[in-house]
């Protein structure tokens, strides 16, 4: 039994059932070993207590995998029939009020998985949420830390001050928690929302990359460049707001002039198609709206269904 979760019903196309205990390839010494596993497991994580002005990602996780259910199993844009094998293990019991408690389950969580050679998908949510998993996976490297993961952050905000209203656990600091992991490199893209003290930290650190959203309206090429050089461990969150309002309006905090939605795909493609990476995790969050059949929440189902055609 996966650790505190329950199940509200699946993503579409996933398998009918999980065996977390006979579930490993091989010797059970290697179960934790990931780095060739194309199994994946989906796990939602209805929370949205820190947020700081448009309320109801917790219902995010039920409305996405509702949505999911419009697709054919062949993916056109991909020209690539989604028949890898993933698992949707259900929601996180969360510990709403409480954005640490919450974390420190999904960790447990994201582990157990781990343990059995499965990768993590977490559907928030808000984007607080990101660092159970990402955790999870820094406890699994040698130095206890991201030294040797890159993280791939779409977000219209950096997300990266030290604290919000007084509080360090919140989704406007998660990337800041995930930079005192210590990772490889992160790669923001789609920035255009940040404060002073945001703008000088990124300025002040050598292992943070910005693509701003007004440049790559311009010059989109460069970003996909260094997506094609990256080697190593990756992990990739996506905040919703990273796409206009136009395609993308039921989120936490929308902000005009985002991204196109098939400029998600594009950056997908580019690290498929790279051979020298890793992508070990993969989060997608902020989609705020208890509305079934919401457009919003149909996109982000659309880019978990790209995602997992690629990946898995």
């Amino acid at each position: 039994m996966l650790f505190n979760t329950y199940e509200p019903w699946k993503f579409a196309f996933s398998a009918e059932s999980i065996d977390l205990y006979n579930s490993g390839n091989g010797d059970s010494n290697d179960s934790n070993d990931s780095n060739e596993s194309k199994r994946w497991g989906i796990i939602g994580v209805p929370f949205d207590s820190t947020c700081s002005y448009h309320h109801g990602s917790r219902y995010g996780p039920t409305i996405i995998r509702e949505a999911s259910f419009g697709f054919e199993q062949y993916n056109s844009t991909f020209e690539k029939l989604l028949d890898g094998e993933f698992y949707d293990c259900g929601d996180l019991n969360v510990v709403h009020g409480n954005c640490r408690k919450t974390c420190d389950s999904l960790k447990d969580a994201v582990e157990e998985l781990i343990e059995s050679n499965i990768k993590p998908i977490i559907i928030g949510g808000e984007h607080s949420v990101s660092i159970g998993s990402i955790k999870a996976l820094a406890n699994l490297e040698d130095n206890d830390d991201l030294s040797d993961v890159t993280i791939i952050h779409l977000d219209a905000h950096r997300d990266i001050i030290d604290t919000y209203i007084g509080e360090k656990d919140s989704h406007a600091t998660i990337m800041r928690r995930v930079h005192d992991l210590n990772p490889k490199e992160l790669i923001q893209i789609g920035i255009r929302s940040f404060s002073i003290e945001e703008k000088e930290f990124v300025e002040s650190q050598g292992n943070i990359t910005s693509f701003l959203a007004k440049d790559l309206f311009d010059d989109f090429d460069t970003l996909l460049e260094k997506l094609d050089s990256l080697e190593g461990k990756v992990y990739v969150s996506i905040d919703m707001d990273v796409i206009d309002p136009a395609f993308a309006p039921s989120v936490g905090n929308p902000t005009p002039n985002g991204l196109h939605p098939v400029d998600v795909e594009n950056i997908f493609e580019a690290l498929a198609s790279n051979e020298a990476i890793d992508v070990i995790g993969f989060d997608l969050v902020e989609v705020a709206s208890d509305k079934l059949g919401d457009i919003t929440a149909v996109l982000a189902a659309k880019m978990i269904y790209d995602f997992l055609t690629l990946f898995a």
